[in-house]
């Protein structure tokens, strides 16, 4: 398996696409599916303020819209890219939104412009995510 320094560099590349001038905290995503296909997005902020999203939501909604096959719409690697010293990890909302595509062994790794600083799996994140299946 490749390791993550592509999704790094894709990560870092969305959030330089980032649109946040209201919190001016940009943030950058990159996730690989089990096909092998990276993803990325970045966030996207609006005047009516927190509305908007998130730079997972915009990778995921690429990915969707990409997916030729089921493998093309399961998570396995995750990059967040922000600005932060300390580890930078999705909200609660994208925790739930990749648990959907994830397994809960998906890798997330949290990075700033110097690299990854942490990595943890979806199980670790979100060990009670929300589902449907009884």
């Amino acid at each position: 398996m490749t390791g993550p320094e592509d999704l790094f560099r894709a990560a870092l590349a969305a959030r330089a696409k980032a649109y946040a001038p209201f919190s001016n905290f940009a943030v950058g995503v990159a996730l690989r599916t089990a096909s092998g296909a990276i993803f990325s997005g970045a966030n996207i902020e609006n005047q009516s303020f927190p509305e908007g999203w998130c730079a997972e939501t915009t990778a995921i909604g690429h990915m969707i819209m990409a997916a030729t096959a089921l493998e093309d719409r399961v998570i396995t690697e995750v990059v967040v890219a922000g600005e932060l010293s300390t580890p930078l990890t999705p909200c609660g909302g994208c925790r739930q939104r990749l648990a959907e595509f994830g397994r809960p062994d998906t890798v997330v790794h949290s990075a700033n412009a110097e690299g990854i600083r942490a990595s943890w799996t979806l199980a670790e994140l979100l060990p009670a995510s929300f589902a449907m299946d009884a």
